[in-house]
């Protein structure tokens, strides 16, 4: 798994945005975002998963959003 999917995910988290499976994919070439997302909750970083339904409305999907750190 590459730094480099790690740096964009969080970046792209970061910036108020969530992301899916799909969207790593297209945005990142990224094909294990679930690893990639596992590896920032062990550096600490809180993020949340939340299940979608898919287009088919058969099944869900993740979506992954960073939790704001409070002050």
């Amino acid at each position: 798994m590459s730094t480099n999917h790690q740096t964009q995910v969080l970046a792209h988290l970061q910036q108020g945005k969530t992301l899916s499976q799909a969207e790593a994919i297209h945005y990142y070439d990224c094909f294990r975002l679930s690893a990639v997302v596992e590896r920032l909750r062990k550096q600490g970083y809180d993020i949340v998963t939340h299940n979608e339904p898919n287009r088919n409305n058969k099944g869900t999907h993740a979506r992954y959003e960073l939790k704001e750190v409070q002050a």
